[in-house]
């Protein structure tokens, strides 16, 4: 039965309210109210409502996190108050002359301190009418910044609308954007993996993520925000009390202690001085701000800090070393990669030998000369880097360091694609680090995961001209394998036999694993789903391809390029052939037996792989979990199954099947959807 109009407004303002709420408990206090397939329901229930009805579709809806489509510019906008800079001590000494000042400033005043941990990420402004997020800004030059609300929705700390009562009709939040270090990582293992170069340190990457034009590609980039700073009429004089406001409005803030003298002040920066390596993001150093907002306004502001606050930097964790020498690794698209090779030296608790520099440009920027003497640093980053060189201790005879221009692995030409500052070797047909890289991409676990194909165990076969193209390996069999040095008496049954089961892996990441530059496993997901087989896909245009939303002419560009290619044309008809998955398959049901049940696996099968029981999950409409936990629906278990997570599935009360309940949930065998 249709709802009338005034019911679906109540029923959307219901789950809207319902789902933030879900929403920060989830995000902000790591406790989730519900389980992951009821929310899901909801919020189906909400987009189905707001088709239905879009003229009753609310801005604090959490279905507008996801974007909506492209952002071809983003406005400027002028900062009701100037988003200034803060002045910086390095020692004890410049704290106590920073507070000594504000006692002359006003000498009659008592000053409290508050300490915030200063996160190494990216200032922004969000402002909300009546509880709703309204605009999000960027710092910019301080006096104006970009509009970059619709990047800023996807944040998932950041509410749509504030929580309980009493906030100000106009608030303005001031906070920063950052990224963990594990999502840094994965980010980056993934822009490697489609041929992009890597970013340089967390906070480079989330500045990169919030200016993308694509709402949609901001939420894949998992950013995180840290409230550290309010304002609006009627807020407490105490900036404490105004953090703890803060939290019940639904933010997460930033670690603040206080109010305390100067010396406990001290403490507080020197006690997270050692621990700061243990957090999961980048801090650079600690806040220290009168607590009173009366105070703050007699102080006032310089023209470029506010004479009220300063910040405490703490000094990276550095060394100098000597440069011996720059290496230029090619990777499996053929970027070029220079490696500092350094004198080791102890660095954080480990002995560093290299360091990435990332790109030309850097090792021109940086002026290195070979050899030559630099700082290394290490300030939570994963790989330490170079910071600068010390021409005054450069020995004599030092030359600047050499740029190649041809590859170092198979001498081609390198090339410099327009607007980009990496090179790149375009002999990816031949180059062994190209070729060799691309099959490891292949066999990796998120592409065709053919387990017991190693780096070393590629490396042998291509070297032996067993496996030059993808398809080689389907053409593998024992008696090719056998005597291989290294390969133990049943290994070469073992990775035939893994060999052939990956052919069970769907069609996206059959695309993935092609190794297509600038297509991951995102965009493989989005072409398998516009172009439902490789057939309908090697037909369309590059307009066609650039049209299906988050693709873009680059990699519509790049995909083209790829299918317009004779020999890669040709591999794709002996995949086919070889019985790989190329295209799309949707089963007739519309109630699919596993919809909304959430399943992990545990153990072996003799029946079928992992990657056909996942196939089989997914194809009869459930989710495939990443890890256990409580929002889990079934842990399906075979033999020799890992003991802790029988125990954690127990503790969580989790319910443990085998493969003939699974089959029996879904009301087929498995063996009869592979």
């Amino acid at each position: 039965m249709a709802l009338s109009v005034a019911e679906a407004a109540q029923r959307i303002a219901e789950l809207v309210a319902q789902l933030n709420l879900y929403d920060y408990h989830y995000y902000v206090l790591a406790q989730p109210l519900i389980p992951d397939s009821e929310y899901d329901r909801l919020y189906q229930e909400l987009k189905a409502l707001e088709a239905a009805y879009p003229e009753l579709r609310r801005p604090d809806s959490p279905t507008q996190r996801v974007g909506g489509g492209l952002t071809k510019e983003f406005p400027t906008v002028r900062h009701r108050r100037p988003m200034l800079s803060l002045d910086n001590a390095y020692t004890e000494a410049e704290l106590r002359e920073f507070a000594q000042r504000l006692q002359r400033l006003l000498p009659e005043a008592t000053f409290t301190y508050l300490v915030q941990l200063k996160i190494d990420g990216v200032a922004v402004s969000l402002h909300y009418e009546n509880g709703v997020l309204v605009r999000g800004l960027t710092r910019g030059d301080g006096e104006q910044g970009d509009d970059i609300t619709p990047n800023l929705r996807t944040v998932r700390d950041i509410p749509l609308r504030l929580l309980g009562e009493g906030y100000p009709p106009f608030l303005e939040v001031r906070g920063e954007v950052y990224m963990t270090r594990t999502a840094f990582q994965a980010l980056n293992e993934e822009r490697e993996a489609i041929g992009d170069p890597p970013f340089m340190n967390p906070r480079n990457a989330t500045a990169g993520s919030l200016k993308l034009q694509d709402s949609a590609e901001v939420a894949r980039r998992r950013l995180r925000f840290w409230a550290y700073a309010a304002e609006g009429e009627g807020l407490p004089d105490s900036d404490l009390a105004v953090m703890n406001c803060l939290r019940q409005w639904g933010f997460p803030v930033v670690e603040t202690q206080g109010p305390f003298g100067l010396a406990e002040a001290w403490t507080f920066i020197r006690s997270w001085e050692t621990q700061r390596e243990k957090l999961p993001y980048d801090i650079d150093g600690v806040v220290l701000k009168v607590d009173s907002h009366a105070l703050r306004a007699a102080l006032g502001t310089t023209a470029k800090a506010p004479r009220w606050a300063i910040a405490y930097k703490y000094a990276p964790e550095q060394a100098i070393t000597q440069l011996q020498g720059i290496t230029f690794q090619v990777g499996r698209t053929g970027y070029i990669t220079p490696v500092a090779e350094l004198k080791p030296v102890l660095l954080g608790g480990t002995i560093v030998k290299r360091a990435s520099l990332y790109n030309y440009d850097e090792i021109q920027r940086l002026d290195l000369h070979v050899p030559d003497a630099v700082v290394v640093e290490k300030s939570g980053e994963i790989i330490p880097k170079v910071v600068r060189a010390l021409p005054e201790r450069r020995p004599p005879g030092a030359r600047p360091a050499p740029l190649p221009t041809t590859c170092p692995e198979c001498g081609t030409p390198l090339i410099q694609p327009p607007g980009e500052v990496g090179r790149y070797c375009p002999n990816y047909k031949h180059c062994p680090p190209q070729v060799l890289g691309r099959l490891e991409h292949f066999v990796s676990r998120k592409a065709m995961n053919i387990q017991s194909l190693g780096k070393k165990i590629l490396a042998k076969l291509y070297h032996k001209a067993l496996v030059k193209r993808f398809s080689d390996l389907y053409a593998l069999t024992p008696e090719k394998l056998t005597g291989i040095e290294g390969f133990a008496e049943k290994m070469p049954q073992k990775i035939c036999q893994n060999i052939q089961q990956s052919k069970a892996v769907p069609y996206p990441r059959v695309l993935y694993a092609l190794g297509i530059r600038h297509v991951g496993e995102s965009v493989a997901e989005k072409l398998a789903e516009a172009f439902p087989s490789i057939e309908r896909l090697q037909a369309a245009s590059v307009e066609e391809i650039g049209a299906v939303y988050a693709i873009g002419p680059v990699i519509a560009q790049s995909v083209r390029a790829f299918l317009d290619d004779r020999e890669n044309q040709e591999e794709i008809e002996r995949l086919k052939a070889m019985g790989l998955q190329f295209r799309l398959e949707r089963p007739a049901e519309a109630n699919l037996p596993l919809q909304g049940k959430r399943f992990l696996v545990t153990g072996t099968f003799p029946q079928a792989s992992r990657e056909q029981l996942i196939a089989f999950i997914k194809r009869w409409g459930g989710t495939y979990a990443s890890s256990l936990s409580a929002q889990l629906d079934y842990l399906i278990v075979g033999e020799a199954p890992g003991p802790a997570k029988l125990e954690k599935a127990r503790k969580l009360g989790i319910t443990c099947i085998g493969l003939a309940e699974l089959e029996a949930l879904a009301g087929r065998k498995v063996a009869e959807s592979a």
